[in-house]
């Protein structure tokens, strides 16, 4: 009888982990995406309207650039030099010339701000949903530690290296201020002798 109770229990409860697991309903993604509520949703759908009335020349464009870098990441793939910790492709680290925003959310040392936003927003990749959550303040963990991103200097490197690739323009020049001018004495302009002096 005792047996009996036993194994019925553990099929029970089997069955509701299977059920529960197989519902993600209690999936980070899942519990994240519901703390946005119904306010989260009406943006969604004013965002959503916002795209359809876009022109059909920038939607083919904006399609064709998707799929520009997408082949730029698999380049970056198989070269070595692009690993995500997000679904979809991150343009930032395409652009920047490869990127490993796993391994930099798994060192705590900073992620990228495309990898950033996406994490927030609930986008993270299967490798990492499971160890996300967040802290007493709100603020996004990976494995207890807090998601932050990198240090403005690295983004400031990171852009340059995009500057390099595309040869696009994109920093400001840096003015040390140390450097500024000191003020130049006034100085009178030499008068011209006139010709009687001469």
């Amino acid at each position: 009888m005792r047996t009996s109770a036993t194994i019925t229990g553990c099929l029970a409860l089997l069955t509701v982990g299977y059920a529960l697991g197989a519902s993600q309903v209690l999936s980070p993604g899942y519990l994240l995406a519901q703390a946005g509520g119904a306010k989260a949703k009406s943006k969604l759908t004013s965002e959503t309207q916002a795209a359809q009335g876009m022109s059909d020349e920038s939607k083919t464009k904006i399609k064709a650039a998707a799929d520009a870098l997408k082949a730029a990441m698999d380049s970056l793939q198989s070269e070595g030099r692009y690993d995500s910790a997000i679904k979809g492709v991150n343009s930032f680290a395409v652009m920047t010339g490869g990127g490993n925003s796993l391994a930099a959310l798994k060192s705590a040392g900073g992620v990228d701000p495309e990898t950033f936003a996406a994490l927030y927003a609930g986008l993270a990749s299967d490798a990492v949903v499971g160890d996300l959550g967040r802290d007493a303040d709100g603020k996004l963990t990976y494995k207890g530690r807090v998601v932050r991103m990198y240090p403005v200097s690295v983004i400031r490197s990171a852009y340059a290296r995009r500057a390099e690739i595309t040869g696009e323009d994109l920093l400001p020049e840096v003015v040390d201020p140390s450097a500024k001018s000191k003020p130049k004495a006034k100085t009178e302009p030499a008068e011209e002798g006139t010709e009687e002096e001469k």
